[in-house]
């Protein structure tokens, strides 16, 4: 999600819709959103909670990377109180729940489609594979 500001620029002025889309369905994006449903969090209980969900962790620089993302475009507030050690929280606004549900719907319909898509892959896997083995002779 790491971009320079002048492709950002562009990027928000051909299609500011697509951009935001894709900030919202995100490999980390997803998964900040789900979790801050659930409530605020301190950014290192947040990205424990986002590697606890499976695969692969989310380093320090990318979840930094996305919730700057996510704040820019409204849906993350960022609390840093001013207290030593300094503390920060992140929530979702207003804008940021109801985005964040509709993601966690889509979430959810995936892992319950999640067969079907599967015999969908492996049918078509098949078919390609029988397609390309008819091209061959």
């Amino acid at each position: 999600m790491a971009v320079s500001h002048k492709q950002q620029v562009d990027a928000e002025a051909m299609c500011p819709h697509r951009l935001v889309l894709e900030h919202l369905t995100s490999r980390w994006g997803v998964l900040v959103l789900i979790e801050l449903l659930e409530r605020s969090y301190r950014f290192s209980e947040l990205r424990r909670a986002i590697s606890g969900l499976g695969g692969r962790g989310v380093s320090e620089k990318m979840l930094t990377q996305t919730l700057q993302t996510l704040e820019r475009d409204g849906l993350v507030h960022r609390d840093a109180k001013p207290v030593i050690p300094p503390r920060v929280d992140y929530s979702l606004t207003g804008l940021g729940r109801e985005a964040a549900e509709q993601v966690r719907s889509l979430a959810r319909w995936t892992h319950d489609r999640m067969g079907e898509v599967e015999r969908a892959r492996q049918a078509y896997d098949a078919n390609r594979q029988a397609y390309d083995a008819n091209r061959q002779t």
